[in-house]
């Protein structure tokens, strides 16, 4: 491509011009009074004239010889402005020589309607604020019968994760699932504080790792001279704060899991956890159905829900399906949970597993393989097998399983909880069980026994009951996005070719 037809090339032309007349392309500030959301409401014909101060993107230009029409866009959409060369004179209007989509501008005047009936801004000034200095696939915006559509914009769904910058400039969509987000998270922080739970931090960088099965990321503190891990869970942490004495917690935090990258998973990613004493999993039942239900009228005014072309109602109650139920109607046999019988199951149902799966590994794959796909909820699956879940208490009735449960919508796990295991006994054989299973080759299992939380476990935890809710996920299914990666601003991804 030439220098002529370049279009970074001509827009550093332009930016080297503007700097010749002495004018600077990056300003320190200008001040914003207004908004192009706002003074599109407020704008009446027969009312007092409305003087506005406005910035934003340049998103459209159309010039006239002596008169310009631009579209400039703000967070909360866009304003057509008109310049006039006798209004604003010789050297100002020559900017538009200079201007390219993209670039930021300020702009103040007064509000009129055109006669084709478009609230417009008569500018007064006009200043650059920031000149890009590379375009931005803005695409066409079409307007008439009342809306606007959209054209040629960018369907490259890898350019949109790796360039978010661009994608939330150019699609107010995708700004509007992050403010959504917002939103969901600011509705958890309010639920939870007004029951009385307290927001705590706990440690990213830990020197035992647990609270869930995964691999972990893995760190070197030079000071300290001691392997660190990325937390795979706040649980234990929390759990500490319990035996504390602050008998109701939670944590919004980012978790990371050194695992493999799909629709539902990124190896970094959001977590709700919080723990309450005295209460159990059929407490966090009801909790979990008011949080969900009061999200979804928050965000759609009524109890439907809308994912991917399916629609659930989420009123209360929920179904509760037992796990082991659940495979046995998918056709498993679940009279004996050993490893030889489940992989003897899993054989007869052309479902491979690998030689270090251990039981619970092989359960978990049944369970997602055959029954999973038809929870469309919402439902709770509860009553998990212990080998599944070492930080649970023994359910009562059955010693093979645990008081658990999985709350599912569309056919996904967006909620895990249990009534927590806090005998220090009890919970010190199941750490040592997992780390047999780490060197049987399961490396999702951790390696170590953590001594300092059986410490805080022997000092006494009351009865608590605890939840993990994955905030992407709740999110994905609140917003109707189809990938983790559409709700999450920077997602991980391969580096670039040449990087």
């Amino acid at each position: 491509m030439s220098v002529e037809t370049n279009p970074q090339a001509v827009r550093r032309d332009k930016l080297a011009a503007l700097e010749e007349r002495g004018i600077d392309p990056y300003p320190a500030r200008w001040r914003v009074d207004d908004h192009a959301a706002s003074l599109l409401e407020a704008f009446r014909d027969d009312a007092e004239p409305i003087t506005a101060r406005v910035a934003g993107r340049v998103v459209s230009i159309r010039s006239h010889g002596k008169t310009a029409f631009l579209h400039v866009a703000d967070a909360t959409g866009r304003i057509q402005v008109y310049l006039r060369r006798d209004e604003l004179g010789e050297k100002t209007f020559a900017l538009l020589d200079c201007l390219d989509l993209g670039d930021f501008v300020g702009v103040a005047g007064q509000l009129f309607r055109t006669r084709t009936g478009e609230v417009t801004i008569r500018a007064t000034e006009i200043v650059v604020l920031a000149k890009s200095l590379r375009p931005l696939p803005l695409g066409k915006v079409v307007e008439g019968e009342g809306e606007a559509r959209a054209y040629h914009q960018v369907a490259d769904q890898e350019f949109r994760y790796r360039q978010r910058y661009a994608d939330l400039a150019v699609h107010s969509e995708s700004r509007e699932v992050f403010a959504d987000r917002a939103r969901i998270v600011r509705f958890l922080r309010n639920f939870l504080d007004q029951r009385g739970f307290l927001e705590v931090e706990t440690p990213v960088l830990q020197p035992v790792y647990g609270g869930a099965a995964a691999r972990p990321f893995t760190t070197h503190h030079n000071a300290l001279d001691s392997t660190l891990y990325l937390r795979i869970a706040d649980e234990l942490y929390l759990k500490r704060c319990i035996v504390g004495g602050l008998e109701r917690v939670y944590e919004i935090a980012k978790d990371f899991r050194n695992e493999g990258i799909d629709r539902f998973h990124n190896p970094e990613f959001t977590m709700l956890e919080l723990y309450q004493a005295y209460a159990d999993y059929l407490d966090f039942m009801e909790l979990a159905e008011e949080m969900l239900v009061g999200l979804v009228e928050e965000l759609h005014g009524g109890t439907q829900l809308t994912f991917q072309g399916g629609t659930v109602d989420v009123s209360r109650p929920w179904p509760r399906l037992p796990f082991l139920d659940a495979l046995a109607d998918a056709g498993v046999d679940v009279s004996d949970l050993s490893r030889a019988a489940l992989a003897g199951e899993a054989a007869r149902l052309g479902i491979d597993i690998a030689p270090e799966e251990g039981a619970g590994r092989i359960l978990d794959g049944l369970f997602s393989r055959l029954v999973e796909p038809g929870l469309e909820g919402p439902v709770f699956v509860i009553d998990h097998p212990a080998v599944l879940s070492p930080l649970a208490k023994a359910h009562p009735r059955d010693p093979r399983l645990v008081e658990r449960f999985e709350a599912y919508l569309f056919g996904s796990e967006w909620a895990n909880a249990f009534s927590e295991l806090n005998d220090p006994r009890e919970q010190r054989k199941r750490f040592e069980a997992q780390v047999l299973q780490a060197a049987e080759g399961d490396e999702e299992a951790p390696n170590v026994v953590d001594e300092d939380f059986l410490r805080a476990l022997e000092y006494g935890m009351p009865p608590t009951a605890g939840i993990g809710i994955g905030i992407d996920r709740l999110t994905m299914f609140l917003t109707d996005q189809a990938s983790i990666r559409d709700v999450i601003l920077f997602p991980t991804l391969r580096p670039e070719e040449g990087s």
